[in-house]
C-alpha cells in the first residue's frame, strides 16, 4: 500500500470511528477528538494530519452522510428500472438504509436543527442536493414543469426524513408500519402535483 493509500485509509478509519461513536444519546458536538482517535486506533496528534479540528471532521461526516443518501437514491432508481414501483421501492430502500446505517442518518437528522450554524448549513445543502436530484428525476419521469416537480420533491423529501426520524429507534414491525404510512403520504403528494400541473 502506498503512503497516499495508507493516508486515505487512516482518514476513512477516523470517519468510521466518529460515526461509530454517535448513538441515540450523542451528537457530533458531544464527541471529542481524543475519543475519535482512540476509536480509530491512532494517536490524537495523528488526527491533525487528516483534519484541522473536530469541526472539520463533523462537516466531513455531514458530507459523507449526504453522499450516502444520494447513492441510496441512485440504488433505488436501479431497482425501479428492474420493475419496482417508484414510491414502494424508494421507501423500502430508505428504510433498509436506516436499519443498517442509523448513525449516518442521525448525523443529518440531529445536525439539521443542532447548535452549530456550520453543521446546520451543511445539512441544509445536502438536503437541497437530495431535493434537486429528485426534482430532476420527477421532471424526467412525469414530464411536469420544473417548478411543480420541485415542490413535489421538497414535500416528499420532508415527509421521508420525518418518517426516517420516527423509524430510527423503532422495531421492525413499527418501521414497516411507518413505511406503509409514508408511502400513502407520498402518493397523496404525487396525486396533488398532477392535479396542480393540470
Amino acid at each position: 500500500m502506498s503512503r497516499q493509500e495508507q493516508k486515505q485509509k487512516t482518514r476513512q478509519n477516523i470517519i468510521n470511528a466518529a460515526f461509530a461513536l454517535l448513538d441515540e444519546n450523542r451528537s457530533l458536538s458531544a464527541i471529542s477528538l481524543r475519543e475519535v482517535a482512540r476509536e480509530a486506533g491512532i494517536a490524537p496528534t495523528s488526527f491533525y494530519r487528516h483534519f484541522k479540528d473536530i469541526d472539520e471532521l463533523g462537516l466531513t461526516l455531514v458530507d459523507e452522510a449526504g453522499l450516502a443518501l444520494r447513492q441510496l437514491m441512485r440504488q433505488a432508481r436501479r431497482r425501479i428500472a428492474t420493475g419496482g414501483g417508484v414510491i414502494n421501492t424508494s421507501v423500502d430502500t430508505f428504510m433498509e438504509f436506516i436499519g443498517a446505517n442509523k448513525n449516518v442518518f442521525r448525523v443529518l437528522l440531529r445536525e439539521h436543527t443542532g447548535t452549530s450554524a456550520a453543521y446546520r448549513l451543511a445539512v441544509f445543502r445536502e438536503i437541497q442536493h437530495f431535493i434537486d436530484e429528485l426534482t430532476d428525476y420527477i421532471v424526467e419521469q412525469q414530464s411536469i414543469p420544473r417548478q411543480v416537480a420541485h415542490l413535489q420533491a421538497e414535500a416528499m423529501v420532508k415527509l421521508v426524513f420525518s418518517a426516517g426520524a420516527d423509524a430510527l429507534e423503532a422495531d421492525k414491525e413499527t418501521r414497516n408500519s411507518i413505511a406503509e404510512r409514508v408511502k400513502s403520504h407520498l402518493r397523496f403528494v404525487q396525486a396533488g402535483a398532477q392535479v396542480m400541473e393540470r
